[in-house]
């Protein structure tokens, strides 16, 4: 079992804020400069609206598998013994750049407000061909914060190569004890296959990703029913082989030239039919009882249908640490769900009684707008001379909240950053 530590909370540098005051003074004069227009081209959102018919909540359920657990060993004895986040933190040599350090086109991508209070730049080498997708941390994973000791952020990120468009997705594990100095290494994500004897990569963009207690939760792709992957963090393994390709290689195991793969050691798949969503973003929601997955869908931003929100509880028995609650078969039914007229939803976030939006810029250069919404109505984050709603960053994957230390985190267009929640709040003021 995984043990977790407690460890003293470390104050941020002078340096660190000052330059990411000095970002968002300068952002906020930029948008003073959009012109009211731009600000009516966000629909207006209206209050949640609660799905209750028996029929529309039954198109979300889905249905536990587990990967035999024959197949896990079988993998691990030839692979070697299972290690855990510790063993791939400690191999962290790679650096993320604190905002000083970043470009002013890095910088442009965080938000006008709230404005970030923290915020830290990848280095191209190690993104090159990679696109970036869901956060995680391990405010997530424990509610004091920690794993093993450590504070860590989990980022996800896709790639696609080669004519047949083969994908790829890995997890950047991220060192955050020092909040000066992020340090970083990866594994790829892959899936048992032949009972054990191999894996392939999970191809698949990871829109979506919760770390709960010692299970990775991360959504899965258009390409088949799954609506969801399971990953173990006690049960990570190492490579043998530097190589491009994935799996079984003469003389050992590679992934793409990672030195750690995560095995997936369960899914949730869908029922099917045409109205069946596909989960697209999903966050932790520890203000209810029992914790629950947030879950959003996808739908365009000249779609004409609302988009679904809706949760899962997680399950309460010791013996099922980290995964949904199951009926019969297996079953997941979902928890209280809604619908909104937002499109574009990039990133979902529940806490009390709010639920938080991220929606995506209508293109490259513009920004994006975060909503509060319940039942009782919708508000966006304002921002500048014109009170424009374009004020959240056009890119933003996914909302994480960080519980201990009141943060909200994400990242877009290669810059991973924070701002508290209660900084939020006073944007939609």
């Amino acid at each position: 079992m995984t043990h977790r530590g407690r460890h003293r909370r470390r104050k941020r540098g002078r340096a660190l804020r000052a330059a990411l005051a000095g970002t968002a003074l300068a952002l906020t004069a930029a948008a003073t400069m959009i012109s009211a227009s731009q600000a009516t081209d966000v629909e207006d959102a209206a209050a949640l609206r609660p799905l209750t018919a028996p029929a529309a909540k039954d198109r979300l359920h889905v249905t536990e598998r587990r990967v035999p657990q024959r197949w896990l060993d079988r993998l691990a004895s030839a692979m070697g013994r299972p290690v855990g986040v510790a063993a791939v933190l400690d191999a962290a040599d790679r650096a993320l750049r604190a905002s000083p350090d970043c470009t002013a086109e890095e910088r442009a991508a965080l938000p006008v407000a709230p404005a970030a209070t923290r915020a830290y730049c990848w280095d191209a080498a190690d993104t090159a061909g990679w696109r970036p997708g869901a956060v995680t941390t391990s405010g997530d994973a424990d509610d004091d914060g920690h794993w093993g000791g450590h504070r860590v952020i989990l980022s996800a990120w896709t790639r696609y190569e080669g004519p047949a468009g083969r994908g790829l997705a890995r997890v950047a594990f991220v060192d955050a004890d020092d909040p000066e100095r992020l340090r970083h290494a990866s594994a790829l994500l892959v899936v048992p296959v032949d009972g054990g004897r191999d894996y392939r990569e999970l191809a698949s963009p990871v829109s979506g990703m919760v770390w709960y207690q010692d299970k990775l939760l991360v959504t899965a792709g258009a390409g088949d029913r799954t609506a969801l992957y399971v990953y173990d963090l006690d049960r990570i393994q190492r490579t043998s082989v530097d190589a491009g390709t994935v799996g079984r290689v003469p003389g050992g195991w590679a992934a793409h030239g990672h030195r750690f793969v995560l095995p997936a050691v369960a899914s949730y798949t869908l029922p099917g039919g045409r109205d069946t969503p596909r989960p697209a973003g999903i966050s932790l929601d520890r203000s209810t009882a029992p914790d629950s997955l947030v879950v959003s869908e996808w739908v365009p931003a000249d779609g004409d249908r609302p988009t679904r929100l809706w949760r899962y509880s997680f399950s309460s028995d010791p013996a099922r640490a980290g995964l949904l609650a199951t009926g019969a078969a297996g079953r997941v039914s979902a928890g209280e769900a809604y619908e909104t007229r937002t499109t574009d939803v990039r990133g979902v976030l529940s806490y009390r009684s709010a639920w938080y939006l991220g929606r995506a810029a209508e293109a490259r250069d513009r920004r994006g707008t975060l909503w509060r919404q319940d039942t009782g109505g919708a508000r966006a984050t304002r921002c500048g001379a014109d009170e424009t709603r374009l004020c959240w960053s056009g890119g933003a994957q996914s909302l994480s909240y960080w519980e201990e230390t009141g943060e909200v985190w994400t990242q877009a267009d290669g810059v991973l950053f924070a701002t508290p929640l209660s900084s939020v709040e006073d944007a939609l003021r």
